[in-house]
């Protein structure tokens, strides 16, 4: 079963390989990626800013990335002066057992960044909730649950589990909230736990 980091129509998807997963083991070029598709298109500047570091890292990295294919320049904003980039696409899907068989340090680099942006995602929200409204308090979660399961089991759930994502995914999530809609995220980890 493939794990994927969002779910959306196979032209807007973009599927890793042994290369593609070289330009992303860096961190700090997975953290942009995911802004680019989260908040639309942006400068080197302003994504130094989110990230906290200077606009020359963001310049580099986002040459990485636009050689691998991932991230192009968006010709209808700016200038000379100030280079737009956008995502290539809306979503990554990708093979975790194939990656680490392929390219096993690279792919543990780039699934270390994964994980490492899901536990920020998290402790965002923990910090947040103070200030959330309470519907939006009492309507998310954090939970985790535990199972006696066999492999084609957990299979079978999380299809059952994306079949439920699928019916409320955003085809694009760069488009204007509509009135009250919050960008939610829905982290899922599954995995088998040791148990000695």
């Amino acid at each position: 079963m493939s794990d994927e980091t969002q779910s959306v129509e196979p032209a807007r998807t973009v599927r890793l390989d042994r290369h593609l997963v070289r330009a992303l083991a860096h961190p700090m070029r997975n953290r942009i990626l995911g802004l680019l598709r989260v908040y639309g298109p942006q400068t080197a500047t302003t994504l130094a800013g989110r990230l906290g570091v200077n606009t020359g890292a963001t310049s580099y990295h986002l040459r990485q990335l636009a050689d691998a294919g991932l991230v192009v320049e968006d010709d209808s904003r700016g200038n000379a002066r100030d280079r737009w980039w956008k995502s290539a696409h809306q979503g990554t899907e990708f093979n975790a057992a194939e990656l680490l068989d392929q390219e096993p340090e690279l792919a543990l680099g780039f699934l270390h960044g994964v994980g490492q942006t899901y536990a920020e995602n998290i402790f965002g929200f923990i910090d947040a909730m103070q200030t959330m409204p309470d519907d939006w308090r009492d309507a998310s979660m954090l939970s985790d649950y535990f199972f006696h399961l066999r492999a084609d089991q957990l299979e079978a759930m999380m299809r059952e589990v994306m079949a439920v994502l699928e019916k409320y995914k955003t085809p694009d999530l760069t488009a204007p909230l509509p009135e009250g809609a919050e960008q939610v995220t829905v982290q899922i980890q599954a995995f088998p736990r040791e148990t000695r």
